[in-house]
């Protein structure tokens, strides 16, 4: 277990070479890494420059163009949810009478029953009246 971490002792009897080689690969892949993050933020500062009159020039067509996307794509959506959550109703309610037993139909049964005691109570307690 003691070869798999070494200690710090162990660390300071490496070569110089190779630990020349380590901080030149650490100074490579960050310097690389760096330049590339400066290069991405020019780019996107160029590209929003010269995007910004176009967009200006655009918006009054290209806010209502989003707008009227936007709700196509909710009008779509919804219709299709309203669409599934519809037929798997009628699923449910297709196989509830034909006596099937659907998920949640015995708690349906016991509310139908409980509905139906009170109803005789009231009943009871008005022609008592």
């Amino acid at each position: 277990m003691a070869d798999r971490y070494p200690t710090m002792h162990q660390q300071q009897q490496q070569p110089v070479s190779h630990q020349v080689v380590k901080a030149a690969t650490a100074v490579t892949a960050g310097g690389s890494l760096l330049l590339l993050s400066g290069l991405t933020v020019a780019v996107t500062v160029i590209a929003l420059t010269l995007a910004t009159p176009l967009l200006v020039i655009f918006s009054p067509v290209l806010v209502p163009a989003v707008i009227t996307i936007f709700l196509l794509c909710s009008g779509f959506l919804a219709s299709g949810g309203f669409g599934v959550a519809a037929v798997s109703v009628l699923t449910w309610i297709y196989r509830y009478v034909t006596g099937k037993q659907p998920p949640g139909a015995d708690q349906l049964d016991q509310a139908k029953s409980k509905l139906a005691t009170k109803a005789r109570e009231m009943k009871d307690k008005v022609e008592q009246q």
